[in-house]
């Protein structure tokens, strides 16, 4: 299902669907469609699904960063006057829902994360920057992946514009750098807002001792995985993790 974009200022964003809204913060290389799925699942069962285009290329390299982002998102929320929301991000969109719940948590109701960065970062980034090579690249991003097949072309081609555009591949490494600065680990202890976490059983990029370490270290948080699954639940095993999703959801009546 192909949903359209609106503008409105300098946000763009994705919306469909009428309820309490989930905010979907996607990642480094990922596009708005990886969450197809989630969109028209949620939408269709009570909640309006909001999907901001993070401005990961747009602000100045200097400003590119998890805490830009999260600011970003704040102004978003604002803009929208929603008076409260779920958060729900995958990888580096994980670390800037974690990083704006701590730093805004007024609206924030609920926090949902997927193969989220914000506690183990070798994986963000160590070794994209070999430009130029097809083949490196398109194992590099079927490595996401339990089943290599989820990466398609355009995926593939996608991730191999991005490290070949060296303006794109300069603000790659500085939000990966921003990633590391912004370890979240003395943080979690005081961060209270209830947490769904969501994990892929055989995510290499952010491996099931993350997930663990993140449930342990958040106060109110419920941790499901979803086996034969990648870094990316909601693309490679979507109809398991939409159920994990709602389930949770209606359980803590949200």
């Amino acid at each position: 299902m192909k949903h359209e974009l609106k503008t409105e200022g300098k946000f763009t964003y994705l919306e469909e669907g009428e309820g309490t809204p989930i905010i979907i913060l996607h990642g480094l290389m990922g596009g708005l469609s990886n969450f197809d799925n989630v969109t028209d699942f949620f939408s269709k069962n009570g909640y309006k699904v909001v999907i901001p285009e993070l401005p990961v290329y747009s602000m100045p390299l200097l400003k590119t960063g998890v805490k830009s982002f999260a600011k970003y998102l704040k102004e978003f929320i604002d803009h929208k006057d929603y008076k409260e929301v779920v958060l729900l991000g995958n990888s580096m969109g994980g670390h800037v829902g974690l990083y704006h719940t701590k730093v805004y948590p007024e609206k924030v109701k609920a926090l949902v994360i997927t193969g989220s960065s914000g506690l183990y970062e070798s994986a963000m980034g160590e070794s994209y920057p070999k430009r130029g090579d097809y083949e490196y690249i398109k194992k590099k991003a079927q490595g996401v992946f339990y089943n290599p097949e989820i990466a398609t072309k355009e995926i593939v081609d996608d991730v191999y514009d991005t490290v070949n555009d060296r303006n794109k591949l300069l603000k790659t490494l500085a939000i990966a750098k921003s990633a590391i600065r912004h370890n979240m680990a003395q943080d979690l202890p005081e961060m209270h807002t209830p947490t769904c976490i969501i994990w892929g059983k055989q995510d290499s990029v952010t491996p099931p001792e993350v997930a663990v370490d993140f449930n342990k270290l958040l106060p109110d948080s419920d941790l499901f995985w979803i086996d034969k699954c990648g870094h990316a639940a909601m693309m490679e095993q979507p109809d398991a993790f939409n159920k994990i999703l709602l389930d949770w959801l209606k359980d803590r009546n949200f």
